[in-house]
């Protein structure tokens, strides 16, 4: 029987749930020659398969155009050899034998030869052949979406049926993936719908405010101004505008948030990004116990960045890090090459993150901190996979964190 090659991956499943306009023949590709259909018995021959493939390279599509036995006949060649080998013996040996004791006894072994042929050959048809076929017409069933394709040859107790019980399995486990898919696609969508509502929300809502907490900022400062020196109410002020920055640092994160800026890519130097960081994180920490230690990598090539949103990155990562330090403490940033990646390492010993909360910690609005958005770690990652990259973290309660940051060299 010619090769069936069904490909029926993962990939292409998850291809599916992220395209809904992909079809069932592009998702799961089923490559069958349709042996014996129309055809002869004992050799075929692989069609060179549809449109799309037909215009493959000839290295890869040469294999399809040979002519290839049947499996039928592959078994038959070998009996039919032994018999042929010992009925040219038998009729060396019986020379010595009287014409027509010869000429009998050599009709009969001959139709013997035929007869065990025509056994094998109907047995292989029973027993190999149509199942073959049966299984060629499921998996093109498969191929085509059919997700109730099944053999009914699986209650045989050989390998023929264990071929079939593994196919209706491997159907039954994908028909589960792929409503299991489906139903993962569905929420995906109605999330990604109500994120941008409120995506939508949130800007009209952060418009309206930032104008009338702009006026607000000014006339505070104007009242902290005419205050006398030693009033009392010079600190409630000075409290006031703390809160209106942190009310215009919200709004700000939710404006990225629903409108992200596209980075502007340069071929620039990474290690002076992350030292820029580092130098205006140690500014946070001048009365506090705690060190930043930034060990650069002398030998990192220029790496194709948007070092303003990087620098954002990288400044959150760290600032996170001297948010989880109770007392002393040391935060480390470190800079290498790894697979044509640059990688950015901020670590620290801090109180770390609860295993349950490491999932959810890039998440919109997701925060255990009691005065933070939940958006700083979720515009980070938007950031870094713009350019291509991506985010890592490792945490362990009272071990502390490291987020580690891998960007491309170069853009594909």
């Amino acid at each position: 029987m010619p090769e069936t090659n069904l490909t029926l991956g993962t990939s292409t499943l998850a291809s599916d749930s992220a395209n809904p306009g992909v079809t069932g023949e592009q998702a799961h590709t089923v490559s069958t020659a349709d042996a014996n259909v129309g055809g002869g018995f004992f050799a075929n021959r692989v069609p060179p398969g549809d449109g799309a493939t037909a215009h493959d390279s000839s290295a890869a599509s040469a294999p399809a155009r040979r002519w290839r036995l049947s499996v039928e006949l592959k078994a038959l060649l070998p009996v039919a050899a032994v018999l042929f080998n010992g009925l040219l013996l038998f009729i060396l040996v019986s020379l010595s034998w009287n014409n027509p004791q010869r000429h009998a006894v050599l009709v009969v072994a001959a139709a013997g030869a035929i007869v065990v042929c025509a056994v094998l050959v109907a047995a292989l048809i029973v027993l190999v052949h149509r199942p073959m076929q049966e299984i060629q017409r499921e998996v093109a069933r498969v191929g085509q979406g059919d997700w109730t394709a099944s053999v009914s040859f699986a209650h045989r107790n050989d390998e023929i049926g264990e071929l079939g019980r593994n196919f209706n399995r491997m159907v039954g486990q994908l028909r589960d993936s792929q409503k299991e898919i489906e139903r993962l696609h569905r929420t995906q969508i109605s999330r990604a719908e109500h994120l941008a509502t409120m995506g939508e929300l949130a800007t009209g809502l952060a418009h309206e405010i930032r104008n009338p907490l702009a006026g607000i900022a000014g006339v505070i400062e104007i009242i902290g101004r005419d205050l006398p020196p030693t009033s009392p109410a010079r600190l409630v002020v000075k409290e006031v505008k703390l809160e209106i920055l942190q009310i215009n640092r919200i709004i700000t994160d939710l404006l990225e948030c629903a409108r992200p800026k596209a980075p502007e890519i340069r071929l620039s130097n990474l290690n002076d990004t992350a030292e820029h960081s580092v130098m205006l994180a140690r500014q946070q920490v001048l009365s506090k116990p705690i060190q930043i230690e930034f060990t650069p990598c002398l030998d990192l090539p220029l790496v194709e960045h948007d070092s303003g949103q990087v620098h954002q990155v990288l400044l959150n990562l760290i600032l996170n890090s001297l948010q989880a330090i109770d007392g002393p403490g040391q935060v480390r940033v470190e800079l290498g090459q790894s697979d044509h990646a640059a990688t950015v390492t901020v670590s620290d010993n801090g109180r770390g993150i609860a295993a349950e909360h490491l999932p959810n910690i890039f998440r919109p609005f997701y925060t255990t901190k009691g005065n933070g958005t939940g958006l700083g770690l979720s515009l980070a990652r938007r950031i870094i996979e713009d350019h291509g990259g991506r985010i890592e973290v490792t945490s362990a309660l009272g071990a502390g964190s490291k987020f580690t940051v891998f960007l491309p060299l170069r853009r594909q």
